[in-house]
């Protein structure tokens, strides 16, 4: 297999837009969560989101016309929006511009999505409950189909390589990442743009997880406290919308043309729970194997791994069950682990999650810092791995490992490594 490397990364997310300045946020501890805007929520027995914050790109804020053309705007759902905004960036940032038609070939998309337009359904529905079918707009399918944020970054760049995309619910951005990086290292393609985006924060979304009794709702009235991953007084995952994306490119491919590196794609792991819909088994076997299986891909041992990036939801059974998973992995190396989730201070972007902590892993590696777990006052569990509670800490990362699980018992968990 030829080896993969990180190039170029890319971020939307409810800490902000731009990598860098979320990242600062991340790091200083700051919280991405607030009551939901996107629609009125006053009914809704959860009233609080990860949410994209407006504003302008120069100070981290969003606005899609200097992203989007305005026309084009209209041809897409939100998700698909969050995805050029961050899959723009990750291509800025690489500096990959493909000359002949052969690069053009030989280099493609992959971008995710665990739920696809699900805003737009939603109010295509409304419109043909009424009797107003006419009205629904032409672009009604295109824009809330999953594959099409790959198709439109595909569109925007030239690239006529793989056009692919993954839909495996909150595993969606590791398995695009991995599934990737394993077509450049097979041969398939020399670059690869690839993520997840999401964006549910609309009345059907959070009516639905709320239907499901997944989300908090006990922190209305302090938002930033609602995602408390570990913690005892934790009662479910707040949503978060957004995408995360990196641009994979084969080791020589890169040198060749002076590429910054960030990292290398060294290990991908995955397996299946073949248990319940929605519910880990006790022990958390299926997200033991998938990080066993990543490391196993490396040739890693436990011992090799300085931070891993948890799924760590903010849920009530998830969240000790990984923990324990960890524990049973790593062993006696669990003393000199640091574990910490990033969903504290995002939410949980779904389909986007595990691209946006990769790229936080990423950035651990290349800055030796570990993000904090936010809200994390009393933990439910005591344990030997250190959770980075509140505030971030100094460490020398060289391999940093990402979990990401999803409905339908299907885990995922990808490792960078130092260049």
């Amino acid at each position: 297999m030829r080896r993969v490397v990180v190039t170029g990364m890319g971020i939307a997310c409810p800490l902000g837009v731009g990598v860098e300045h979320v990242w600062r946020r991340l790091i200083n501890a700051e919280s991405g969560i607030g009551a939901i805007t996107r629609f009125d929520a006053k009914d809704s027995p959860c009233q609080v989101a990860g949410q994209v914050p407006p504003g302008v790109r120069a100070d981290g804020g969003l606005d899609l016309n200097e992203w989007i053309p305005v026309k084009d705007q209209k041809k897409m759902d939100r998700f698909i929006h969050l995805a050029m905004v961050a899959g723009s960036e990750a291509v800025e940032d690489s500096g990959w511009v493909p000359e002949t038609e052969d690069e053009r070939c030989a280099t493609g998309v992959m971008i995710g999505s665990g739920i696809g337009g699900l805003e737009t359904i939603y109010h295509a529905s409304i419109l043909v409950n009424e009797g107003k079918a006419r009205r629904l707009s032409p672009f009604f399918i295109p824009s809330a189909l999953s594959n099409l944020a790959s198709g439109h970054l595909s569109i925007k760049y030239g690239f006529k390589g793989p056009n692919h995309s993954v839909v495996t619910a909150c595993a969606t951005g590791v398995h695009a990442i991995g599934d990737a990086s394993r077509l450049i290292g097979l041969g398939d393609a020399d670059v690869m743009l690839a993520g997840g985006a999401e964006a549910t924060v609309c009345e059907i979304g959070i009516a639905g997880f709320c239907a499901s009794r997944a989300l908090s709702t006990g922190f209305n009235d302090r938002p930033e406290q609602a995602s408390r991953p570990w913690d005892k007084d934790r009662d479910g995952f707040v949503m978060g919308e957004g995408s995360g994306c990196v641009v994979l490119e084969e080791y020589e491919h890169a040198k060749k043309r002076g590429a910054k590196i960030y990292a290398e794609v060294s290990g991908y792991g995955m397996s299946g729970d073949a248990y319940h819909i929605t519910a880990p088994a006790e022990g958390h076997d299926g997200a033991f194997r998938s990080m066993r299986n990543a490391m196993k891909s490396g040739g890693y041992s436990p011992a090799d791994i300085q931070y891993v990036n948890a799924h760590g939801t903010s849920t009530p059974l998830g969240d000790d069950l990984e923990l324990e998973a960890a524990e049973r992995l790593f062993g006696d190396s669990a003393r000199g682990l640091a574990m910490s989730s990033t969903k504290s201070a995002t939410g949980h972007l779904l389909g986007a999650a595990g691209a946006i902590e990769a790229v936080f892993s990423i950035l651990a590696i290349r800055d030796g810092v570990v993000p904090p777990t936010l809200n994390l006052d009393e933990p439910s569990r005591i344990s030997a791995i250190d959770r980075v509670a509140k505030t971030a800490q100094q460490r020398r990362i060289k391999v940093a490992l990402s979990n990401s699980f999803g409905f339908g018992g299907t885990n995922a968990s990808v490792i960078f490594r130092v260049v």
